[in-house]
């Protein structure tokens, strides 16, 4: 697929106050979140891309080229019943996080905390975009998608992720992962999406479908969703 150019219209003060863990802080002044998110606006330059590939279940292989075999009993379940798979990769780039770097260097720490939870509100936001358009894709066949499942939910090791850029080639906007496996930029989500028979979704738990902090095993996470 070509390189998908996501727009923002604009941040969500809300998740970025979750994201920063306050989301009890109730008294904590909108001023210094709302500047935040102004500036991740500013800064966010959101680059996706993805690409379809038929699933097979039985083997929990993704049939690319080269094919990628799934380990991980979290992300086989999820995929469980799909015949084909989205593979999706975002990010917003590196303006941000050395805006972030430079902030904390001149002590601004509370700015660079909510700048920080700006960014991770946005690279959100897109890959919610292209979700969307993976989902109106998949109901043109008939078919249904569950919610992207990313490396490091659950027990799915983040030691995928250069078998993931590799099959998306990703070096396409800019990201990369280091020789630990995390993703440069940092701003950054790679994902999968499955999809599903129509009548195959219907009969799906709710939560599969619909809750990626259901996956997670940090039940006292503070960014973590009810």
């Amino acid at each position: 697929m070509p390189v998908y150019n996501a727009t923002l219209t604009h941040i969500d003060i809300k998740e970025t106050k979750r994201y920063a863990g306050l989301i009890k802080a109730a008294d904590f002044p909108d001023k210094l979140l709302i500047q935040a998110c102004t500036e991740a606006h500013i800064l966010a330059d959101p680059k996706g891309l993805w690409e379809m590939y038929a699933y097979d279940a039985d083997t929990a292989t993704i049939l690319s080229n080269p094919p990628l075999s799934l380990k991980g009993e979290k992300i086989i379940k999820h995929l469980e019943h799909c015949t084909e798979v989205a593979v999706l990769g975002i990010t917003i780039g590196e303006g941000l996080e050395k805006a972030v770097s430079d902030l904390f260097s001149q002590g601004e720490y509370t700015r660079g905390l909510l700048l920080d939870a700006a960014g991770t509100t946005a690279v959100e936001a897109a890959a919610d975009q292209i979700s969307a358009l993976i989902a109106r894709h998949a109901a043109k066949q008939g078919l249904d998608t569950t919610f992207r499942f990313s490396p490091g939910y659950g027990d799915w090791d983040i030691r995928v992720q250069p078998d993931i850029l590799a099959i998306l080639r990703a070096q396409r906007i800019g990201l990369t992962v280091t020789d630990t496996c995390m993703l440069v930029p940092r701003k950054s989500v790679t994902a999968v999406i499955g999809l599903t028979p129509h009548q195959t979704a219907l009969a799906l738990p709710s939560l599969e479908r619909n809750n990626s902090c259901a996956a997670c095993t940090q039940l006292n996470c503070q960014s973590r969703k009810e």
